[in-house]
């Protein structure tokens, strides 16, 4: 791509940020869970399981997600914490996609573990690490480090040991660490630069990127979202996933 060309196609992902990085962007997108929230636990741990379901249909995403928040009585953090077998039981019949009460129960039990001993999901991911990449790794067995973890529920949790391009949980990193003026993300996190994020890389997501030439790579894996953040740090290296907002835009709401 010569000068030229890159510049343009940075001016036009730039006018796309400034499109769909918007409040308005916030009401029909999963965002909108963590969103319902001001304590800092409960957003880390409503965006930490909206991101998890975020496969499929949005607006089932949503209503699976805002469902499980409101069996937790709206205070996920608390409800973790001190969970007993009463409150517990009202999980069982819940399910989203192949997420069933099996999964629910560890994941809950993963979050009581972590939060007695810690303050925020943050450093889940920081102590194993300086890049993404390790983080993502060092978070995948700690995440299912306790004891009896169901086999089933592994799928659940992807890590680019096994080459997963880890879109669910780049999406996470993207809604905790980026900052900016806009009020979408919510930049809660300080030890990971956004500098350091990973695009969110999905089929939409590929497609475009595949036909704006900023992706060469055919399997959709962790290669793939390493390649195509590189080339969006070309446009800005400080910020590069704020281009996540573009090319989701281009690719769910224009079909581009």
């Amino acid at each position: 791509m010569n000068t030229e060309a890159e510049n343009n196609l940075k001016n036009f992902l730039d006018k796309k940020v400034e499109q769909y990085n918007q409040p308005a962007f916030i009401k029909d997108d999963p965002i909108s869970i963590p969103h319902l929230f001001t304590k800092k636990q409960d957003i880390e741990i409503a965006a930490f399981f909206t991101a998890v379901f975020a496969w499929g249909n949005r607006t089932t995403i949503i209503n699976k997600s805002k469902e499980l928040m409101q069996l937790m009585d709206m205070q996920p953090h608390e409800f973790c914490l001190n969970q007993d077998l009463g409150r517990l039981k009202r999980l069982l019949d819940f399910k989203h996609r192949t997420f069933n009460a099996t999964d629910l129960l560890y994941f809950i039990e993963f979050l009581k573990y972590h939060y007695q001993h810690n303050n925020s999901l943050e450093n889940a991911f920081t102590k194993w690490g300086h890049n993404i990449e390790q983080m993502l790794i060092g978070f995948h067995h700690y995440f299912f480090s306790l004891e009896d973890v169901p086999p089933r529920t592994k799928k659940h949790i992807a890590t680019p040991e096994k080459k997963s391009n880890c879109k669910r949980l780049n999406m996470f990193l993207r809604w905790m660490v980026r900052k900016d003026n806009k009020g979408v993300d919510f930049g809660i996190w300080s030890n990971i630069k956004q500098s350091q994020l990973i695009c969110p890389i999905d089929l939409h997501v590929a497609r475009v990127a595949k036909r704006l030439k900023l992706l060469q790579r055919k399997p959709i894996d962790w290669q793939a979202a390493l390649g195509l953040t590189a080339n969006l740090k070309k446009f800005d290296p400080l910020d590069p996933v704020k281009y996540d907002f573009a090319l989701f835009g281009l690719g769910i709401m224009e079909k581009f």
